[in-house]
């Protein structure tokens, strides 16, 4: 992928580069393969592989207080980094750091909400919060560093896939960017008919999609599932990575990376039947992000035994040779929408 000009006389900003060209740069100051995945692995002296995964939170960004309250932003960023610990295979979690950056004026309340909510996120696997450290600055700023080991398995790794392979996510997408929708009160439209109030959504719904936003569950369930299912005899080899970025960006992350195209079935897009009547349901499934499920690329008897094992997992389509393009089963057609979230974009 070629660099792009720089405008005339002007320095290359991150905007000009974008996440995959920064992220190109930033592999030539770390070992090969650091930057590969959202996570990083260490060998440690025991035998065993510490994952570590830092995550930055940026107010205006990332959260804001007009979609959610301070301890649900801790919960969102204890989320994220556990998810992508889930995403490279950790069986458990050892703990979280966390660096707080924030103007004087911000309230102790909203520091100790953030706190309370990374702490109950933290309760659910059984690890502490190791510590951290803070500091005075113009904006909020929340840095988390998750830590975790893998399994005797080995890692999930997005360039695992090879061709052939089935691709599969843990569950369904699109309700999150809802949640934010609902939220911000922003217009929702039917498939026949124009706008639709909020209220006009089940109360059911609007408490689902707001909690699937705010409260988001890591999937370290997932990884117990994959090795209950392994195929006997069949080595460990699991493509992988969250959608917290959107369906389809991690979708093109596991082809683009393990060197294949992803053929998708557009008849087994993971939509939540609650979203089945909005116009948006499409494009809030493949590019809404925040979801925080699995995507994996796998053997096709190890998927079909995964979703015996683990109810939810739902069939996507599968890996073919190419060069890391999303396309539409039947018409070989690219897929046509929105990407997902973009840093720097």
């Amino acid at each position: 992928m070629p660099e792009p000009p720089a405008a005339c006389g002007e320095a290359l900003t991150l905007g000009d580069l974008g996440e995959w060209r920064l992220l190109e740069r930033l592999r030539t100051f770390a070992p090969p393969g650091q930057f590969d995945d959202d996570a990083a692995l260490i060998e440690e002296r025991a035998g065993g592989v510490l994952v570590v995964n830092t995550d930055v939170l940026v107010e205006g960004v990332h959260f804001s207080d007009a979609t959610m309250g301070p301890g649900d932003l801790g919960w969102r960023a204890a989320a994220a980094n556990l998810s992508d610990l889930a995403a490279m295979g950790c069986r458990e979690v050892v703990g979280l750091t966390v660096g707080l950056v924030a103007p004087p004026r911000t309230p102790w309340a909203w520091v100790e909400g953030v706190y309370g909510g990374l702490t109950a996120a933290l309760a659910t696997t059984g690890a502490p919060l190791l510590g951290g450290d803070c500091s005075s600055g113009s904006e909020r700023l929340l840095a988390v560093t998750a830590l975790g080991r893998l399994g005797p398995q080995g890692p999930i790794r997005r360039q695992d896939g090879r061709a052939g392979d089935v691709l599969v996510c843990s569950g369904l997408h699109g309700l999150s960017r809802l949640g934010l929708a609902l939220l911000l009160e922003q217009p929702l439209h039917g498939l026949m008919t124009g706008s639709i109030a909020a209220t006009d959504l089940p109360e059911d719904v609007r408490r689902r999609a707001i909690a699937a936003h705010r409260r988001p569950q890591a999937r370290l369930d997932v990884v117990a599932a994959l090795e209950q299912s392994q195929p006997p005899g069949e080595p460990w080899r699991v493509g992988g990575t969250d959608s917290s970025d959107g369906l389809a960006a991690a979708l093109t992350a596991i082809a683009r990376t393990s060197g294949c195209d992803a053929l998708l079935d557009h008849s087994a897009l993971p939509i939540d039947p609650a979203m089945a009547p909005l116009r948006e349901a499409t494009d809030w499934c493949l590019g809404g992000g925040e979801d925080f499920e699995l995507v994996l690329a796998l053997p096709e008897r190890w998927a079909q035994r995964l979703q015996a094992c683990l109810p939810g997992v739902r069939y996507l389509g599968r890996l073919v040779t190419g060069t890391g393009q999303l396309l539409w089963q039947g018409t070989e057609e690219p897929l046509q929408g929105p990407a997902g979230f973009r840093h720097f974009g």
